[in-house]
């Protein structure tokens, strides 16, 4: 198994490092081996050299060199001399390992045996996670950006609980304040309007077409007496978050996204709660007032200036509810809090990272991923959008027009803290210029060999691994090996991207192969069956990399 013969590598590794640096130091970093991003600089690598150069004061290329001479030697007299083949140094002190075609039978063995749970592992130890995300304003429908976050956020749910993590997702309704009683003048204006009367639309409002929906929906509801009777904005704000709540779920249901849990800022965020918080940071001594208001010491835990809490008129700023919605995070008992915003959010970080910490929580028990926002392209020209002007692309358009898969994947095509080009006409195409067309292609062409190799009953428990000898399908074999090494960096730098990029990769190198090495040979039925079985595994990485972003894996296209 490839994880046993790496951990084996580690500890000869250590080993031999604690030798060389014997005397000179009593601890050693972790060894750690990586696969290269580039071919030539083998299966595995490792950077201890570097690492210890300046406490052994000794050039990190020559220390290398003594590290792999020592290895060899060692290498030859264990079994590990079956598994690698060659050991090279690269400068500035790089050791490069080159796996042996036995070593990767041994993989794809390993893929054929664990089959979808290939990847899988025990790394999150069943810590629980709760991630937040999307948390649109019930104001409208979800648009581009929201979309952009719901991608990212289910993709990433995903991958933790693929890694043992203990996942929630959980959206959060801001069904309070400024922008509520917005939507509430907003859909009266509208109300009065339809009905005849005198109206002056707010300058501030949402002018787009589904206020009209929710004005004519009250009105349908409601008898004449109760229209009258219960014509105030505030009643309205509320009406028209639910509304627009079944609208988002709605949209977030056809995009394939189920929340565990919808919780309320009217309900956890009560003006009770939020004071009851905040006199449990004044008997921490992080409290005080000035100018009328009440601040808090942010500055203490990093943040640039201190915040205030409650105006001088009395009321809550944003950052006070939040702190009472985050200390009933930990309170549920989440052991990790991970929130993604939006990239206007980017300076609220420090000041809420401020308050967990004064809460008495550790800084890294909550991490904040900023999204950047898309921009739609159709036919070459950049789509503008604004969601108080009511002209906007939303979820649900983008959706209708490119279907579901081409969205999720299209949303993930580039790094969260990226700015990402959305071309609404290349994500229909049902061509290999469309990524996502790519990769769900190789795996329904899989499906299909696998299909017409059980049409012509091709099968067999004797498999000659060995007869695996072309570039094309070592190569396979070895970017299969990276899967569960991908899974750890999405988690480790908390991004999806990586593995939208792997997919893209293994679709190639598989069309590559069957371009130049034929599956079914009829005159050479050992091989077939070799190389069905590696077919067979490619599919089993496809799938399951394409399921872990939320996008289906066509046996037919």
């Amino acid at each position: 198994m490839i994880q046993d013969l790496r951990s084996s590598l580690e500890i000869l590794i250590e080993t031999v490092v604690l030798e060389l640096s014997s005397g000179v130091q009593k601890e050693i970093p972790p060894i750690q081996l990586e696969i290269p991003h580039d071919k030539a600089n083998g299966d595995l690598a490792c950077n201890i050299a570097l690492k210890i150069a300046a406490d052994l004061k000794q050039n990190p290329f020559h220390i290398a060199n003594k590290l792999k001479e020592a290895l060899s030697k060692r290498i030859e007299n264990c079994p590990l001399s079956q598994k690698i083949k060659n050991i090279e140094v690269k400068h500035p002190g790089f050791i490069n390992f080159f796996l042996s075609d036995e070593s990767l039978y041994e993989i794809l063995k390993q893929i054929i045996k664990e089959n979808r749970s290939f990847g899988r592992s025990k790394i999150g130890k069943g810590k629980r996670v709760q991630i937040e995300f999307v948390s649109a304003n019930p104001t409208g429908p979800l648009s581009v950006a929201h979309a952009r976050q719901a991608a990212v956020g289910d993709a990433l749910a995903n991958i933790l609980k693929f890694l043992g993590f203990n996942v929630s997702r959980e959206y959060y309704i801001n069904d309070e304040g400024t922008q509520i009683d917005i939507l509430g003048k907003s859909i009266l204006s509208r109300l009065e309007e339809l009905l005849g009367e005198v109206s002056e639309f707010p300058e501030n409002g949402y002018q787009g077409e589904y206020i009209y929906d929710i004005a004519k929906d009250f009105i349908e509801k409601q008898s004449s007496k109760k229209t009258e009777t219960k014509k105030d904005f505030k009643f309205l704000s509320q009406y028209g978050v639910d509304y627009i709540l079944k609208i988002i779920k709605n949209d977030l249901d056809d995009f394939k996204l189920r929340f565990d849990i919808f919780s309320r800022q009217s309900q956890i965020a009560k003006r009770g709660n939020v004071e009851k918080v905040i006199g449990v940071l004044r008997k921490k001594g992080f409290i005080y007032e000035k100018d009328g208001a009440t601040w808090f010491k942010s500055t203490t835990f990093g943040d640039d200036k201190d915040r205030v809490l409650i105006k001088s008129d009395g009321s809550f700023t944003y950052l006070a509810p939040d702190i009472v919605y985050h200390k009933d995070k930990f309170k549920r008992g989440f052991n990790w809090v991970i929130n993604i915003w939006g990239p206007d959010h980017h300076g609220y970080i420090p000041r809420l990272k401020a308050a967990v910490e004064a809460l008495g929580y550790k800084k890294d028990m909550l991490s904040i991923i900023i999204v950047q926002l898309a921009t739609l392209f159709k036919q070459g020209k950049p789509i503008t959008m604004s969601t108080r002007r009511g002209q906007y692309i939303s979820l649900r358009e983008v959706v209708d027009e490119v279907g579901v898969d081409a969205a999720r994947f299209f949303f993930l095509m580039r790094r969260t803290d990226s700015h990402l080009d959305f071309d609404l006409e290349l994500a229909k195409k049902q061509s290999p210029e469309n990524p996502v067309f790519y990769i769900q292609y190789a795996h329904a062409r899989i499906a299909s060999i696998i299909n017409l190799a059980k049409e012509n009953k091709i099968t067999s428990k004797n498999i000659d691994f060995g007869l695996i000898k072309q570039p094309e399908e070592l190569g396979l074999i070895k970017k299969l090996n990276s899967f569960p090494d991908v899974l750890v960096g999405c988690f480790k730098l908390l991004d999806p991207y990586a593995l939208v990029n792997f997919l893209q990769e293994l679709a190639t190198d598989f069309h590559k192969f069957y371009d130049n090495c034929r599956v079914i040979n009829d005159d050479n039925l050992p091989l077939t069956l070799s190389r069905l079985k590696l077919i067979e595994a490619v599919k089993v990485v496809l799938e399951s990399g394409l399921n872990l972003l939320g996008i289906s894996a066509p046996d037919k296209m």
